[in-house]
């Protein structure tokens, strides 16, 4: 277990904290931090037309360097490969069937009417959706206020000049990718902090008798459902961009460590709203609080913490683990003989919790269950 520096503990709250401010040193830093994109664009953009046009020798190549920007630009929003290569494909079909049809009717404003409509509809049928079906219709908009290119097979030019600027967009995405882990690390830490605050709030009400605080708590883990959803798209993109780009091979092993968590760390915020539920009906029933169960579901809240840090420094959860057994065999000593089913329905969800966390370190069911027997 490595030991824990205060000093570096407070460095890193800090660099977790995302600034709202909408400042001119705000925006100055969020350029600072998307150095990477600039890359990206400035490399993928001069590539993609010096291929077009140069190497291919393409008239008015200018579909390559507005692929390779739509590719990048939305590879910051969806980093999945398939997503970038339907949006590839909904540019290049767009050129196409555009031209295409141009070349044959000419332009002006039905034309481009009746050009949009065609596009669209073609994408449709080989499967584009979303923002890949846009950029076909946006594309084949485009064609009709540009200089037409006289001579050549224009149409097919063009299509090849889409490919040519997706293809060095999706290089680009691949040699010089985000830093998955960072990526990962930042929506897991929402979630553990947040299940941290919920469990400090439910053993609060506990404290105060308050059933008030006890739904709030409720309504809190409920609203980190979004949450939970962003985490498994998340890792479903971290986990590809890992196994496909060079740059991230080694950083596969942490990654996998944190999507083999995703399952584990929803199945714990339905815990703690559970736990919320329960404690706010043991509060309203003017039922007895048993002492210390406020006391277990604290130090659940604090074993939550020190995961997040175990997690984030691929540290060996010994100190986090021991700190959830800690809490679920205080939470058992807490109930008395003549339990409530309120009482009894807390202490089983602490119980709950806590395996769902081992779980998440790495444990298997059986080291649970052999931990956790008392």
């Amino acid at each position: 277990m490595s030991e824990r520096h205060p000093a570096r503990d407070i460095l890193r709250g800090r660099r977790r904290v995302r600034s709202t401010d909408d400042t001119f040193g705000a925006r100055v830093d969020l350029l600072r931090r998307r150095w990477r994109l600039l890359i990206r664009l400035s490399v993928g953009t001069g590539l993609s037309y010096f291929i077009a046009s140069s190497v291919l020798d393409h008239e008015q190549a200018f579909f390559a360097p507005i692929a390779a920007v739509i590719t990048l630009i939305a590879s910051g929003a969806s980093r999945r490969l398939r997503t970038l290569l339907e949006l590839v494909l909904g540019v290049a079909i767009g050129v196409l069937v555009g031209e295409l049809i141009i070349l044959a009717i000419g332009r002006g404003p039905w034309q481009v009417a009746l050009v949009v409509v065609l596009a669209v509809s073609v994408g449709t049928l080989v499967g584009l959706t979303g923002l890949a079906l846009n950029q076909a219709a946006t594309s084949s908009v485009l064609l009709a206020a540009v200089v037409p290119v006289s001579g050549g097979d224009v149409a097919m030019m063009r299509f090849v000049d889409a490919l040519v600027g997706g293809a060095c967009g999706m290089a680009m995405v691949l040699l010089l990718p985000r830093n998955v882990v960072r990526d990962i690390d930042r929506e897991v830490q929402r979630i553990l902090t947040g299940l941290a605050a919920v469990l400090r709030k439910e053993a609060h009400a506990l404290r105060d008798r308050d059933s008030q605080l006890a739904d709030d708590s409720m309504a809190d883990a409920q609203r980190m459902s979004p949450m939970l959803t962003t985490l498994t798209t998340t890792a479903t993109n971290v986990s590809e961009v890992a196994r496909i780009s060079p740059i991230r091979w080694r950083q596969r092993a942490h990654v996998e460590l944190y999507t083999a968590t995703v399952i584990d760390l929803d199945n714990a915020v339905r815990d703690a709203r559970t736990m919320a539920r329960k404690i706010s009906a043991l509060l309203r029933h003017g039922e007895d609080v048993p002492d210390g169960l406020d006391v277990a579901i604290d130090a659940l809240a604090s074993a939550v913490e020190i995961f997040a840090d175990d997690l984030s420094e691929r540290d060996d959860f010994d100190e986090a683990r021991q700190e959830l057994v800690d809490a679920a065999r205080m939470a058992s000593v807490a109930l008395p003989e003549a339990a409530t089913m309120n009482s009894a329905a807390i202490a089983a969800q602490i119980r709950s919790l806590a395996a769902d966390l081992m779980y998440a370190s790495g444990y298997t069911r059986d080291e649970i269950d052999e931990r956790l027997d008392f």
